[in-house]
Formats: structure tokens, C-alpha cells, sequence
């Protein structure tokens, strides 16, 4: 019984790891993604900079909103994780 708790324990840790690196990353690349097709269209019609600059903003925030998701539940994971002391306590040393 005790091992599946410190296995549960210990996959709560590393999946709280895995979910924000994984959502940092991806959340990164689409938000270079978002800027450079922006500035593309600028440079190509420089007149609609202001429609094109404030729907990259609300784009960029959404895309931002998902990674803020992720860290969250990743706070809730490690949340799950005892202190150090339980842990020791429940292995017996």
C-alpha cells in the first residue's frame, strides 16, 4: 500500500514537470508562429498595422491563456505531493 502511495506521489511530480514543460513549448512556438505572420502582414500592407496588431494581441493572449491553464494544473499536481517528512515517515526511515 505504501509503494502505490509514493508511486502516485511520484508521478504527481513529474507530471505536474511534463504538463508545464510541454505547454511552455508548444505555447512558444505558436505564439513565434502568431508574431511572424503578423509582421509579415504588416510589411506587406503596412496601412492595416492597427487591425493586424490588435488581433495578434488578443491571438497572443489566448495562445498565453493555455499555458497559464497548464501551470495551474500543474500547481494542483505537485499540490497532491507530501511534504518530505510524510514521505520518509511513510517509507519508514
Amino acid at each position: 500500500m505504501e509503494a502505490e502511495v509514493l508511486k502516485l506521489f511520484m508521478y504527481c511530480g513529474l507530471g505536474a514537470g511534463f504538463c508545464i514543460a510541454i505547454a511552455a513549448s508548444f505555447c512558444g512556438i505558436a505564439q513565434g508562429l502568431g508574431l511572424k505572420a503578423a509582421v509579415e502582414g504588416i510589411a506587406r500592407n503596412p496601412e492595416s498595422s492597427g487591425k493586424v496588431t490588435v488581433t495578434m494581441l488578443i491571438g497572443l493572449a489566448m495562445i498565453e491563456s493555455l499555458c497559464i491553464y497548464a501551470l495551474v494544473i500543474s500547481f494542483m499536481l505537485l499540490g497532491k505531493v507530501p511534504a518530505l517528512d510524510i514521505l520518509t515517515g511513510l517509507l519508514g526511515h
